[in-house]
């Protein structure tokens, strides 16, 4: 019977009993004195206690609902704003279509003179807004006097009307194959390179039937980054192009707008995840026939942001939450967004919750200063009280000293003996009896050690005993180990343009695999590899018979059925124990380069050969295993062997290895790694598989025997 571990270790019993009895003076005197200065006390703490869970309340309570209804406001203004950008951006399409049908038209009917007049880049109109510039990019054919120069003038009032109606569009023009451009309103600021032929708008348009929008990029008239709305229109000169612009500036003030106050921050990110518009989206240095390169949610530092990135992109609607650390803003922060359909973007609002959650934390400091003020005073009033029960307290503590001695000493004399029984047991004295004649718990605890040495000295007696039968017992297992190697052959035969190696593993002390290299006439090799049903010494004794039976049948039969069909009514007759045996054996003529073999229910072996590698299983002349039916009759299947041909035999030790999440090594992994190492030596494929196998295993244990025998023509 083990003693109870104490929890006061280093102390004595006698050390002990002082300290319980000095704790329960210290509880009653606490009992009795703290009952006028709980009442005190107690009144403090509740109030202390309910104002500072009052405030807590108020403030969790303000948090929750500011945080509840800025999620609803910020979701609802994502929504809509993202529903007013698809508007605007639809409208702006929609004029474009309607430009476009009036466009059409044009070619059909006789030019006419506009009310709109056009100018040229050097002839400059007294207010920019009361005509459209004109010019012929460089290189083109075009001329004024031309038919498609005149037809396009009557396009001047219809650019001007979108304009003016369309306040958001900074411009409006119609380009063509041939180089003419038409914009209202009228500018020169176009570099005298500029050809509207080769701007994404107009190349995207011809590749489109409908209306089509551009990314961002900086305009050619000046640095504001913008958008173009383009449709493509077939005509008799060839390819229209109307098309409109809506700077990122105007996309930002409509944003604005609707920003609940300075705190947000609002984006747009096309299909892609380029934020397309925001308020620090600039031009930068970049000019107008350069790439504008924007920023990428897909490659912000911060995995949250990423994710709701993703979720824009694939066109997700809702609100986010999560803490971000960088040189602009530390804490928490809130992300709404929604898409704008019609054209695969989507937009987002950004708002930090340390603004959302201000008035609730002002008010929180608040409550503490006077939580703190409430605390103070009646921590005065109680220091008083606790003053006065202090001296009570040592006064009674002497007492209790004196009185704890004096009964440790009766209380801790048995305990002494028990003390001096255990060290005597300690020491080995397994005959020590302990006498202790009290009437209590000491005396049973007394007999109960008396009889756990004689039971001690019991089981030593047995485990003594039981550690010499084991060692026997491993002795034998060692002596059948080294019989059961001598079934097996020394060494492996050294045959004219063959490489040969194997190796066998048991899963156990003792296996039941078995291979064999028999002579058989004249130049000719019979090659063999089994697997006995079952495990341990039953299977070890059944396969020292087995090989005995192969190796005489086979030794003196060239006929590889004709050896299986003797060997399985030789075992089929001493066959008592109900066990069985599967068997592949071949003969190899190396002089012909030819390989004669039988399966008997054994994993059939691979071939590995040719450039490209090929990996193929011998599955022919396969029949039941040995030992299981008097009579076997399987017919040889004859395999003629090529230059660096690879058989490797296997039992199902290799494929059917498991690893810790019982998944199979299989035939695939092993056909991947003989594709892989099929020109290594032989025996560096079979070590190099093997500890492939213990990789793939793991911490799992070999749960059978493993086997092989790989056959290499030079």
């Amino acid at each position: 019977m083990t003693p109870e571990i104490s929890r006061f270790k280093g102390m004595s019993v006698r050390e002990k009993i002082l300290i319980l009895f000095l704790a329960l003076s210290l509880i009653s005197l606490l009992i009795t004195g703290m009952l006028a200065f709980v009442t005190i006390s107690r009144i403090g703490n509740y109030s202390e206690k309910s104002l500072s869970e009052l405030g807590k309340d108020a403030v969790n309570d303000s948090t929750v609902a500011l945080k509840n209804e800025a999620e609803i406001n910020l979701k609802r203004l994502a929504t809509d704003q993202a529903q007013i950008t698809q508007l605007s951006f639809d409208d702006t399409a929609a004029e474009i279509d309607i430009l476009a049908a009036q466009a059409v038209s044009l070619p059909n009917n006789p030019p006419f003179i506009p009310s709109t007049p056009s100018f040229t880049r050097n002839n400059s109109p007294q207010n920019p807004l009361s005509g459209t510039v004109v010019f012929i990019a460089p290189g083109s054919t075009a001329t004024p006097q031309s038919d498609e120069y005149r037809t396009l003038a009557g396009m001047n009032d219809l650019l001007k009307a979108m304009k003016d109606a369309d306040t958001d569009l900074k411009a409006t023009y119609i380009a063509t194959d041939s180089g003419i451009l038409r914009m209202y309103p009228w500018t020169n600021k176009h570099e005298a390179t500029y050809d509207p032929r080769i701007r994404p708008w107009f190349e995207n348009a011809k590749k489109t039937s409908g209306t089509v929008w551009s990314g961002p990029y900086v305009g050619a008239t000046d640095s504001s980054v913008m958008f173009t709305c383009s449709r493509a229109i077939p005509t008799k000169y060839g390819t229209w192009v109307v098309a409109s612009d809506v700077t990122v500036e105007t996309i930002n003030e409509n944003f604005d707008s609707l920003m609940l106050d300075s705190s947000g921050y609002a984006v747009l990110v096309d299909s892609e995840g380029n934020v397309i518009s925001s308020p620090d989206l600039s031009a930068g240095n970049t000019k107008w026939n350069e790439a504008f390169q924007t920023k990428n949610v897909f490659n912000n530092s911060n995995p949250e942001m990423v994710k709701i990135g993703r979720k824009m992109v694939a066109g997700e609607s809702g609100i986010d939450h999560f803490w971000i650390d960088d040189e602009v803003y530390k804490g928490d922060i809130y992300i709404a967004y929604a898409p704008v359909k019609s054209l695969n973007w989507s937009f987002a609002i950004s708002v930090p919750a340390s603004h959302i959650i201000e008035p609730a934390v002002e008010t929180g400091i608040k409550i503490d200063i006077k939580t703190r003020e409430i605390s103070e005073n009646i921590d005065a009033q109680t220091t008083l009280m606790l003053q006065v029960l202090v001296g009570l307290f040592f006064i009674l503590l002497i007492v209790v000293i004196m009185l704890s001695v004096k009964l440790a000493k009766v209380i801790t004399r048995p305990v002494e003996l028990l003390r001096q029984g255990t060290v005597a047991l300690g020491k080995g004295d397994l005959d020590y009896h302990l006498t202790i004649e009290t009437g209590d718990e000491f005396e049973e605890l007394a007999h109960s050690f008396n009889e756990m040495a004689r039971d001690l000295k019991q089981k030593i007696e047995d485990l003594r005993i039981t550690t010499a039968e084991k060692e026997r017992y491993a002795k034998e297992m060692e002596i059948a180990k080294e019989i059961q190697d001598n079934f097996l052959p020394e060494y492996t035969p050294k045959i004219p343009g063959i490489e040969l190696a194997a190796t066998t593993l048991p899963a156990m002390e003792i296996g039941g695999d078995l291979y064999d290299f028999i002579p058989v006439q004249k130049e000719l090799w019979g090659l063999t590899i089994a697997d006995v049903s079952g495990k341990g010494v039953s299977a070890a004794l059944f396969m020292a018979l087995c090989s005995t039976v192969i190796r005489v049948s086979g030794s003196s039969e060239a006929d590889p059925s004709v050896m299986l069909e003797r060997a399985n009514q030789l075992i089929y007759a001493d066959g008592r124990s109900s066990m069985f045996i599967t068997l592949f054996y071949g003969v190899l003529d190396p002089a012909n380069r030819k390989f004669t073999y039988v399966n008997a229910g054994h994993n059939p072996p691979m071939l590995v050969r040719g450039d490209p590698i090929c990996v193929q299983t011998l599955e022919e002349a396969r029949g039941i295993a040995l030992g299981v039916v008097p009579e076997v009759k399987i017919k040889y299947s004859e395999l003629l062997l090529e230059p660096d041909d690879l058989i490797v035999m296997y039992t199902d030790g290799i494929t059917e290895a498991f690893n810790p999440e019982d998944e199979e090594f299989g035939e695939e992994r092993l056909m991947d790694y003989l594709k892989i190492h099929r020109n290594d030596p032989v025996q560096g494929i079979i070590d190099g598989l093997v500890d492939e196998v213990r990789r793939f295993c793991g911490s799992r244990s070999q749960s059978d025997d493993i086997t092989l025998v790989i056959v290499r023509v030079k």
